[in-house]
């Protein structure tokens, strides 16, 4: 039987994949701004492929099933997004790995590990304006709340509020990773599509979360 762990990590990745999907243009839009407007096409084609072939992957245990996952990310996203959300998944697979039940400690040991992925595939450290501008407070967020006992919905909840913030915030950065790095000061004045694409996904889970698939 599929432990609840199992199907709320199906849940969350599945939630990305389709955010990812019906975000595209926008996502796009954010990216043309001082970018190559490409990231929203690169992100939902490589996510349309998860959903698309989602009941063939190997669910032997949570860490397998997010190491397949990161496969086809790596594989068929193109540009810059492919390694880097690729990685992210592959280095969290590593800590699920053998497991089938994740704690809260787990979840935020898997979040580590995927910034710890992302800041050594892309160079990137916090205030380059990148996603990792969004995933660190948020990850912050969620280690502070199930620290003090909340339950699952106002830590998702909690995380997502904390994730839009984050990435309003790295409207005032200035751009020091990725293609945009290249327009220098004039990467000032909008949003990281990376960061805003996590506080999208966030925002998403959040809403849905309380009517996710419980398991008996």
């Amino acid at each position: 039987m599929t432990t609840q762990s199992f199907s709320d990590t199906e849940f969350v990745v599945r939630t990305i994949a389709q955010t990812a999907v019906d975000n595209e243009k926008a996502f796009g839009d954010l990216d043309s701004v001082v970018g190559d407007g490409d990231f929203g096409f690169s992100l939902a084609r490589g996510f349309e492929i998860v959903l698309t072939d989602w009941d063939s992957y190997d669910r032997s245990d949570i860490g397998v099933f997010l190491q397949k996952i990161a496969m086809v990310i790596t594989g068929r996203i193109g540009g810059t997004s492919g390694p880097i959300w690729g990685t992210a998944f592959l280095r969290a697979s590593t800590v699920a790995k053998g497991r089938d039940e994740l704690a809260g400690p787990d979840v935020v040991a898997m979040l580590h590990a995927a910034m710890d992925g992302i800041k050594a595939r892309g160079n990137a450290e916090l205030g380059d304006k990148t996603l990792l501008d969004a995933l660190a407070p948020m990850t912050d967020t969620i280690d502070e709340k199930l620290g003090e006992g909340q339950p699952s919905e106002e830590v998702v909840s909690a995380a997502a509020t904390t994730a839009r913030a984050a990435a309003d915030a790295t409207v005032g950065m200035q751009a020091r990773r990725g293609r945009a790095a290249y327009t220098g000061e004039r990467s000032i004045g909008s949003p990281d599509p990376g960061a805003v694409a996590v506080a999208v996904i966030l925002e998403r889970l959040a809403a849905d979360w309380a009517s996710r698939p419980r398991q008996p």
